[in-house]
């Protein structure tokens, strides 16, 4: 090997460490400050200068979150647990129903479109996909009507139902491309051996398109627990308020706590990651179904 085309390697690879880096930094970053604000004290918290870490921890915005008895200048300080309890309740009650319901129609629909002929199928999934060109806020009005009507409003159902809707669009394009991936062989050997197409779909291609199924649940649960807008305005009590409306509310006309949103913000990023953390390979399979048709 010549020096200027090792010279020419060693180039590279710096420059791929360098931007490796530097998306790692850009992605933990506010991660990073986030979690210095939940530790630092609410005098620390506007004092000028720029410190990489307080000079005297605290946990007085964790104690007030999780309701532990803590005394700041001489005074207890309130508890909001019973409100971040229900709000954290509601967000993994709405998120796990939504993906369950998204997987299960995706699972089905997206095969349906596949494997059976009916007429205008392809227009049909060609509708529903073009759904996600439509902003949220153009149907939001007629959307709030329809969900007073059916007395839908601040209800689990009428959450979940509008989050279907608006991820099944994503997961049936997904399911589609890896059920595409899949050989029309395996189904029909089973046929042949006596099993019906409902069972030869539950028994042979749903164990095989495992990775997609769960890359579908981790969209859908990671879109759905981010959501703001939609439980903004479907959900405006605390009976099914999620954590992305609570959060925001520690905003108040005089006061800003800002350690108290952060602490909320660390502990509410801790259900998205683990999810992804566990199940990243099969998110990544899942997304790469059908490449290499």
């Amino acid at each position: 090997m010549t020096p200027r085309r090792r010279i020419s390697q060693w180039s590279r690879r710096a420059g791929l460490c360098l931007g490796a880096a530097v998306m790692v930094l850009w992605s933990l970053a506010p991660i990073y400050w986030s979690f210095l604000t939940s530790i630092t004290p609410p005098g620390g918290l506007v004092s000028s200068g720029l410190r990489l870490w307080p000079e005297a921890a605290t946990t007085e915005h964790f104690a007030k979150l999780f309701g532990a008895t803590s005394v700041s200048q001489g005074n207890e300080v309130q508890s909001v647990w019973p409100q971040f309890s229900a709000a954290f309740a509601n967000s993994l009650i709405t998120s796990g129903l939504a993906t369950v319901v998204t997987v299960i129609l995706a699972a089905f629909g997206a095969w349906a479109f596949v494997r059976l002929s009916f007429p205008g199928k392809n227009v049909i999934f060609i509708a529903v996909v073009a759904t996600l060109a439509i902003p949220a806020y153009t149907v939001m009005i007629p959307l709030y009507r329809l969900m007073i009507a059916a007395g839908l409003i601040d209800t689990y159902a009428g959450v979940t139902l509008i989050y279907v809707s608006a991820f099944l669009p994503l997961a049936l394009w997904l399911m589609r491309s890896v059920y595409q991936s899949m050989p029309l062989s395996l189904e029909e050997a089973a046929w042949l051996d006596g099993a019906s197409k409902l069972r030869a779909f539950v028994q042979v291609v749903l164990p095989l398109a495992g990775p997609g199924l769960v890359a579908c649940a981790i969209l859908t649960f990671l879109s759905a627990w981010g959501q703001f807008m939609v439980p903004l305005v479907f959900s405006p009590t605390l009976a099914t308020k999620p954590l992305t409306v609570l959060i925001p509310e520690f905003v108040t006309r005089n006061y800003v706590d800002y350690g108290l949103m952060n602490a909320a913000g660390m502990v509410a990023i801790v259900p998205p990651m683990i999810l992804v953390l566990f199940l990243n390979r099969f998110l990544v399979q899942g997304l790469m179904a059908g490449a290499g048709k």
